[in-house]
């Protein structure tokens, strides 16, 4: 008789059997829950990759409202400045007595508003004698000018400028026409 059989009793056999039908009930359950659990935790990894995709998207929004904001402010200032400008234009036309020292100290001051411009990177649109172009300039007025083809540019009473690639303000230009027949 071996060690085992000699401590086995006969009532020590059906809490045997029901021990493996217990554990057998247990193990079914373990991987049952398991199973659940690993549902669970995949549903959650599926969740923390939706938000960590909102997230990313929420940042380039945020970065290109950001980047909106400060070109609009900028637009805002420099729409300022370009009246000023005008008016230096306008002086620098001016001659009468003392022109040219007031001519001399209005392009000087030209200058370092073209400058500040050009930094902001802002120029003007060159439209004299080109075709008028209606997404860039804007007709204040026509004129009958011979040999000259219509629609073109004759001159520009307010220039027009871009910042980057996109249009600042409109140019206000004076176009030929030839008078109807």
């Amino acid at each position: 008789m071996t060690m085992q059989e000699e401590y086995t009793t006969e009532a020590d056999v059906p809490a045997a059997a029901e021990n493996g039908e217990s554990s057998a009930r247990s193990i079914a359950e373990l991987e049952s829950q398991l199973a659940e659990q690993t549902a669970r935790a995949d549903d959650n990894y599926n969740k923390f990759l939706l938000a960590m995709a909102d997230f990313e998207n929420y940042k380039k929004r945020m970065e290109r409202s950001y980047r909106e904001l400060s070109t609009a402010g900028e637009r805002k200032v420099l729409l300022q400045i370009l009246p000023v400008l005008d008016n230096f234009e306008r002086a620098l036309s001016y001659n009468g007595e003392n022109a040219e020292a007031l001519r001399s100290g209005l392009q000087n001051t030209l200058r370092q508003f073209e400058n500040v411009l050009t930094m902001a990177s802002v120029k003007p649109i060159e439209l004299k004698g080109k075709p008028f172009d209606p997404a860039i300039a804007e007709a204040i007025g026509t004129q009958n000018v011979d040999g000259v083809q219509d629609d073109t540019v004759l001159e520009e009473a307010q220039k027009g400028y871009t910042i980057g690639d996109e249009l600042l303000r409109p140019a206000k230009v004076i176009v030929a026409k030839r008078a109807a027949e």
